[in-house]
Formats: structure tokens, sequence, C-alpha cells
């Protein structure tokens, strides 16, 4: 049995891009990370969500 690589990699990037995008939303302190007016935990996250979304969806096209 193999397993793709996409699958773990996948899962580990939309974990961590919904951590990010939850720690953007919650943070309420002075301390946000903020480069030209974006939250980046809020940017880094929605990318690394879309990423991971990307590899599971290619992953689940390349059994078919």
């Amino acid at each position: 049995m193999q397993i793709d690589i996409r699958t773990p990699l996948g899962l580990l990037f939309v974990c961590l891009g919904v951590i990010l995008i939850f720690a953007g939303l919650t943070n309420e302190s002075g301390a946000h990370q903020r480069l030209a007016g974006l939250d980046l935990n809020l940017c880094w996250g929605g990318v690394m969500l879309v990423f991971g979304a990307l590899a599971l969806a290619l992953r689940s096209r390349s059994k078919a």
C-alpha cells in the first residue's frame, strides 16, 4: 500500500491554515503582525488553506 504524499501534506496545510485564520480573527491585542494594513495571519492562513485544499483535490482526482 502506497500513500500519496499529497494526502498528509494537504491535511497539514489545511490544519495550519485554519489555525492561522482563527488566530488572525481572534487576536485583539496590539501585537498584530501587519504589513501595509493587512493581517499577515489571515493572509498566510488563506494561502495555506487554499494550497492544502488544492493538494487534497489533486489527490482525489488522481485516484479516479
